[in-house]
């Protein structure tokens, strides 16, 4: 027999241990049962790579400000070193959490787990919007790749019109489902990461090792050094959110992130040695494009659009495993009552339609913003998101330290504290070069954080719309806590 409840005496319910595995339904209302995923292709460890090395990377498109900010040799440095104080960490606290909570939503279910469901929904607005942010930049990277080929896409309305039929053609493969998506994602990592080996091969004879070694450490432009070294290795965590899709989690995500992690990282580095070896150096020249500039010089015009090719591709790929995990994200949250149940609905294909839709739309109305102005926003409302997932860790790890995790970083809670400084230092470092314009639009949308969820609260409370939890999902605060990690395989 159904209890008839409103979210908040739900959640007092399940504070206190009585939740009884039902999911609840406001009063008048009928309850059809939630049309599972279990018949649903899973997506294996070699597509589930690919998707995280697209979440964060897509090959090395984009670091070459890099070089421009700072030089050869911290260029190559920075994409050594900062994986070790960043994407590392990251990477270890996504792979424990995630066979801890593995169900969609990810860090949205840790931090409610940790810190109560009004900072759940806080980590959930701001990582959606991030990453809606982050996705408005590829279709118009796409193009800006395409227009030298194609003078017509530099501007005006046949831009417009490119922009929004490759967002409605991309969101159409999201909508096909997640398997499809991440053998997309594996065959379009192959194409982008080839012509880079092709070149590394090629430029032999021109390399000259005393040009790895350039640097003027009094002129550098830490701002964009740092902004383009976060931004080109942050997102470990965005895999998360589809966790409940993937193929026994419990292995499969921590070795995925594994492999995933050495190809971001040889996939950086790689390509800007043999960039920086290759030919002379000239900073200003180092911008977004200027790999292809290097393929002609070392290698001839067909590799030069070989590169064009491929980076064009990579944005393909990083749109669809960027807004797969948006999507997904917003039907974890959903399926934990913290969004309206419409958010939970599933296309035939088992993917997030409202979702998809919801994700598609913020796209196109954030694609007017610059390149510089989507890296630095994101990047500023990124920053809290981690905050609040590293307290979020480190809080399970006092509170439940018996609570079943499938994996476990091998370190105790003051070398979990001790594994989380650098990254939250680096954080600070991050904000702190933020500039004014970005603040004060990051500020406004956490704000817009704060207002929605109590709204959100009132709209439930007058039955205006339709909240329920799945009854499938552990319970976050009651008496099963020390058993959250045993659910889904």
């Amino acid at each position: 027999m159904q209890k008839l409840t409103s979210t908040a005496s739900r959640q007092a319910s399940i504070a206190m241990g009585e939740y009884d595995g039902v999911e609840y339904v406001s009063v008048g209302e009928v309850h059809s049962p939630r049309i599972e995923n279990n018949n649903l292709r899973k997506v294996s460890v070699l597509p589930l790579v690919f998707l995280i090395f697209y979440e964060v990377s897509g090959g090395p498109f984009g670091v070459e400000d890099s070089v421009q900010a700072a030089g050869p040799l911290l260029a190559l440095i920075g994409f050594l070193i900062f994986p070790l104080i960043w994407s590392v960490p990251e990477a270890l606290i996504t792979a424990e959490m995630g066979t801890m909570f593995p169900e969609n939503g990810g860090y949205v279910v840790w931090v409610s787990s940790a810190l109560g469901p009004f900072w759940g929904f806080q980590q959930g607005w701001m990582k959606w919007l991030s990453g809606v942010i982050d996705n408005a930049l590829y279709p118009v990277l796409f193009l800006d790749y395409l227009k030298s080929g194609i003078p017509a896409l530099g501007g005006g309305f046949p831009r417009i019109i490119a922009v929004l039929a490759l967002t409605v053609i991309l969101t159409y493969l999201n909508y096909r489902g997640l398997t499809i998506v991440g053998w997309v994602a594996v065959l379009l990592g192959i194409f982008s990461i080839l012509p880079f080996v092709v070149l590394g091969f090629v430029a032999i004879p021109k390399y000259e090792p005393s040009r790895w070694l350039v640097v003027d450490i009094h002129n550098v432009d830490w701002n964009l050094y740092l902004n383009t070294l976060f931004w080109n290795l942050n997102y470990w965590d965005s895999i998360s959110t589809l966790a409940g899709e993937v193929q026994n989690p419990k292995k499969t995500l921590p070795r995925a992130l594994f492999y995933a992690l050495i190809l971001v990282v040889l996939g950086y580095f790689f390509p800007l040695l043999f960039g920086t070896g290759a030919v002379p150096l000239n900073r200003d020249a180092w911008t977004d494009g200027y790999f292809s500039d290097i393929a002609k010089i070392v290698g001839g015009v067909w590799l030069r659009w070989w590169i064009q090719g491929a980076a064009a591709m990579s944005n393909m790929g990083m749109f669809v495993a960027e807004m797969s995990s948006d999507s997904f994200q917003l039907l974890g949250m959903a399926e934990r009552g913290m969004l309206p149940e419409f958010f939970a609905k599933r296309s035939r294909y088992g993917t997030p339609l409202i979702g998809i839709l919801f994700s598609a739309s913020g796209v196109v109305l954030l694609s007017w913003l610059s390149f510089q102005e989507i890296v630095a926003a994101e990047n500023f409302l990124y920053c809290f998101g981690m905050i609040l997932e590293f307290i979020a860790f480190i809080w399970l790890r006092v509170k439940r330290p018996a609570a079943s995790r499938p994996y476990k970083i091998p370190i105790g809670t003051v070398g979990a504290v001790l594994m989380c400084i650098p990254p939250t230092i680096l954080i600070c470092v991050v904000l702190f070069f933020s500039s004014l314009k970005v603040f004060i639009i990051s500020v406004v949308s956490i704000v817009i954080g704060f207002v929605m969820h109590p709204c959100l609260t009132y709209v439930e409370k007058k039955r205006w719309l339709k909240f329920s939890v799945n009854s499938h999902l552990s319970d976050l605060h009651g008496a099963n806590q020390e058993s959250a990690g045993s659910l889904i395989d």
